[in-house]
């Protein structure tokens, strides 16, 4: 029998006590192999297979919609095969991106620029998922960015060059060397865009920017936005009034049920056009559907037309009576976007308890005319090109008549929405808080 001193207390029963859980067994602590010297991270993909897989990707999803579309307007009752479905899809991919192709008919430079915004989105989305892939995301890094917009140029223009030859194996006559550096000039600043924002590099220009510059820069996009909502709506509306004449067109191809859809998928393909002419005829310079031809507020000469359905909407003369009220769209529109940005620096100067001058408005305000006249040019000289040789080498819009326009109504427009919205609005500057005094103690009695 042992012995049992207050120094050394009674040890425990060896056996479970009833009632205690019972206690699990200690796992050994898992080993994780350090590193090796030099090994590269698992978690970062090479910056040319990333650039490679990201480029391919986008060119299959901008492609593959192009393909089945051209596919159902090839299909007649006796045609239609998928080898050329796939050569149209490619012309039709190439001339998305604005690469002329050379037909038996003369050249075609028509881009659709519905695609042409699909292809800008899948090269954004491009920029960012090679951003992520090699461990940029967040960094900070103009020289990553810009790493990654260069690497998923180079291989988008190679996956160019390759459908260039294709598509020139099947009749049509492309130029590998032009198609190249329009897929690079194409791809590379879409693919900036979304490494920018992934990297973190855009929050960095955007707070070192000036703040009326930033100001200025979002109240000319606002512009243009509302411009380009109006016009699309009275593009829709003209072609809505002519349906007659559109289903007649579309009749006159004698396809089936396929074809035709096939035939107003592609015209849908060019509303994005519709809506840049559409604008540029309300801004006033118009534009133009043929070689020697106008189509203005002012005045309509125009010839033999091709059969295209989106061509049913156009005036059959100059605007006269209500529609006179389509000419102040554009000032609407752009006193809309001065309105807004009055009421978000007003509502900021509150928050601040501060007070909003007249330069801190009105200067946003004069820049966003030359922001939207930028945009809006660079959208008509996208929208316009050929539809053939002859008299159809010249459709769309002149880009410096609506840059100049555009810069002048939008900047007039904007002072006006400005100076309107702080003249109704009432300024009340809140007066900083009173501190109450703290009340006397009651005297005792």
């Amino acid at each position: 029998m042992s012995r049992v001193t207050p120094d050394q207390p009674r040890r425990p029963a060896a056996g479970p006590i009833a009632g205690a859980r019972p206690r699990a067994r200690a796992r050994p602590a898992a080993r994780v192999p350090p590193p090796r010297a030099g090994e590269p991270s698992r978690s970062r993909a090479p910056l040319p297979v990333a650039a490679g897989v990201a480029a391919l990707w986008a060119a299959l999803t901008s492609l593959l919609p192009v393909v089945v579309v051209l596919g159902l307007a090839q299909l007649t009752e006796d045609a239609g095969s998928l080898g050329g479905a796939l050569r149209a899809g490619l012309a039709g991919w190439l001339l998305g991106h604005g690469v002329p192709l050379q037909t038996a008919a003369g050249p075609l430079g028509l881009a659709p620029l519905a695609l042409s915004v699909l292809v800008v989105w899948r090269l954004t989305r491009a920029g960012v998922h090679v951003s992520r892939a090699v461990g940029a995301r967040g960094a900070g890094s103009p020289r990553q960015a810009l790493a990654v917009a260069v690497a998923v140029a180079v291989g988008y223009a190679l996956l160019g060059t390759i459908a260039a030859v294709a598509v020139g194996a099947g009749g049509v006559r492309v130029s590998p060397v032009t198609t190249a550096v329009t897929f690079a000039v194409f791809a590379a600043p879409a693919a900036l865009v979304g490494a920018l924002r992934t990297t973190g590099v855009w929050a960095l220009l955007a707070r070192r920017c000036p703040p009326v510059v930033r100001d200025g820069l979002r109240a000319g996009l606002v512009a243009v936005l509302l411009l380009l909502g109006a016009s699309a709506g009275a593009a829709g509306l003209a072609v809505a009034t002519g349906g007659g004449d559109a289903a007649d067109m579309i009749g006159a191809y004698r396809t089936g049920v396929a074809g035709q859809a096939g035939i107003t998928l592609v015209s849908l393909a060019y509303a994005p056009n519709a809506t840049a002419w559409s604008a540029s005829y309300l801004l006033g310079p118009g534009f133009a559907v043929g070689t020697d031809t106008a189509v203005r507020t002012s005045e309509v000469s125009v010839g033999a037309l091709p059969a295209v359905p989106l061509l049913a909407g156009l005036p059959r003369g100059p605007v006269d009576g209500l529609g006179t009220g389509l000419l102040a769209v554009p000032v609407l529109a752009a006193m809309a976007a001065g309105w807004l940005l009055a009421r978000r620096l007003l509502r900021a100067a509150a928050e601040d308890r501060a007070e909003v001058g007249w330069p801190e408005l009105l200067v946003p305000a004069v820049l966003a005319g030359p922001v939207a006249g930028v945009l809006l040019g660079l959208l008509a000289a996208a929208s316009g090109g050929s539809l053939g040789g002859g008299r159809l080498a010249e459709i769309g819009p002149a880009p410096w008549p609506v840059t100049a326009v555009a810069t002048l109504v939008i900047a007039v427009g904007a002072v006006l929405g400005a100076a309107a919205a702080r003249t109704l609005t009432t300024r009340t500057v809140p007066p900083p808080p009173r501190s109450t005094p703290p009340r006397p103690a009651p005297t005792p009695r």
